[in-house]
């Protein structure tokens, strides 16, 4: 095991270090939670869905707000943790860094193109057509820190240490192009040695995620369970209230949620368990008495409200997960308690039983679908053509460094630039080249 020192060094590390050794009062750690702050690439997130669509209003949460709530569970639960973790345990799970942790949520969603979940499938089936490499929003957050994003002028990236890189990877392996069944993975091979880099955090035969990974991903699922609970709730598509009272409604939820996850094939936790985790949710908001009644906008009721996700969020940050020293028979480094596990997993499912699966959002979908194949279909054509003054500046110089790109590396800038728009960019381009609407010669093509 490396030594206190070693460790801090190794979890510090960039590979460009040129602009690291002028004097700074911030640790690493917070160098990286700032550089990525103020990336475009974060900001491009207030205008992309979660999952309503992001020009629905206020009412839901966009990426960016949801990010930052990540962030900010993210950062919570690290420090939790470090307060009541032993050292020695901290040391052998490869240190733990709450601005780390926050610093990879920030990061954790900066691939997802328009359109959220939508928008990466489409994608998918899209780039696969020219490239084995595919399309993955993971391993597009990690391209973007790695590659994309432009800080210094001699470096590609964001320059991030390598413990943050490490953070970032909630899928710790690169895709592999020999296996079409592959759903989930970290990075391109175009990102090989930024991955391998990150990886030297640990040792060469480990494929779990770091602590801070672990850490980070949690506390997705967290504000997605809890927050979607409220924009929904308060747009009148989750029945809390009902939920809350009647045993009818959340019977008639459960028989979905259990003939959706057989369609799929997915192993949920048992019945009986899920039964007991959806009473011990509904005996915690039960006390919260302005809940039991349909979502009127009340001052009580938006107290009430508030008072229960804080309830929650407390809740699974300060007994959602504990760190452990890996062993040979558990590599992980962290130890989750099953029954809050349950608890995030059914709140979680009521967006796909209200929302998602429902005719208004699938509907939607459908269009969303059409605008990125239009924009793939198009931009590809045009490049083939050799008509590059169609692409914005910053993909037609990548496409120029390359001289005559391949068929793949077309096809990648292309994924990179859609997955680069904002969902108005994205509809606003659609309109544009399928002559729905013809736009101004003023206008600004995705600059900047």
């Amino acid at each position: 095991m490396a030594s206190h020192t070693e460790l801090a060094a190794l979890r510090a590390a960039r590979r460009h270090d040129s602009h690291s050794a002028r004097p700074d009062q911030r640790s690493p750690g917070e160098r990286d939670r700032d550089r990525i702050l103020y990336a475009p690439s974060l900001r491009r997130l207030g205008g992309v869905t979660q999952i309503a669509s992001a020009v629905e209003g206020h009412i839901f949460h966009t990426r960016l707000t949801h990010t930052h709530e990540v962030a900010q569970i993210a950062f919570r639960t690290s420090q939790y943790l470090q307060g009541n973790t032993p050292p020695d345990v901290i040391q052998a799970v490869g240190g733990l860094d709450p601005n780390v942790t926050e610093a990879a949520a920030l990061a954790h969603d900066l691939g997802h193109p328009p359109f959220g979940h939508t928008g990466e499938n489409e994608l998918q089936l899209l780039i696969t057509k020219h490239t084995p490499d595919s399309f993955e929003g993971n391993a597009q957050s990690f391209r973007i820190v790695a590659n994309l994003e432009q800080r210094y002028d001699d470096c590609p990236g964001l320059d991030l240490t390598r413990a943050t890189l490490a953070a970032i990877l909630k899928y710790p392996w690169l895709r592999d192009p020999n296996d079409s069944m592959q759903k989930k993975w970290g990075a391109y091979p175009t990102e090989s040695a930024d991955f391998a880099f990150a990886r030297e955090l640990l040792a060469s035969s480990d494929r779990e995620r770091s602590a801070e990974a672990e850490i980070m991903d949690f506390s997705d699922d967290v504000a997605y369970s809890v927050h979607d609970l409220e924009d929904f709730y308060r747009a009148g598509l989750v029945p809390l209230d009902r939920l809350i009272l009647q045993s009818e409604e959340i019977d008639r939820f459960l028989d979905q949620t259990y003939r959706r996850w057989e369609r799929e094939d997915r192993k949920g936790p048992a019945q009986d368990e899920i039964r007991r985790a959806v009473r011990r949710v509904q005996d915690l908001a039960s006390i919260f008495t302005p809940l039991t009644e349909p979502y009127n906008g009340s001052r009580t009721q938006r107290a009430a409200l508030k008072a229960l996700t804080s309830t929650l969020i407390g809740r699974y940050v300060m007994g959602g997960m504990k760190l452990r020293i890996p062993d040979a028979s558990n590599p992980r480094r962290v130890e989750q308690d099953e029954e809050l596990l349950q608890e995030i997993v059914i709140l979680k499912e009521l967006s796909w039983y209200y929302v998602i699966e429902t005719p208004p959002l699938l509907t939607q979908q459908i269009g969303q679908r059409r605008i990125i194949q239009d924009l793939f279909d198009s931009f590809v054509h045009e490049g083939t053509c050799g008509n590059l003054k169609a692409f914005p500046t910053l993909y037609r110089e990548e496409i120029e460094l390359l001289g005559t790109p391949s068929e793949a590396q077309l096809a990648r800038i292309v994924a990179d630039m859609i997955a680069g728009m904002t969902e108005p960019q994205a509809l606003a381009m659609h309109q544009r080249i399928t002559g729905h609407g013809m736009g101004s010669v003023l206008d600004v093509i995705l600059e900047g």
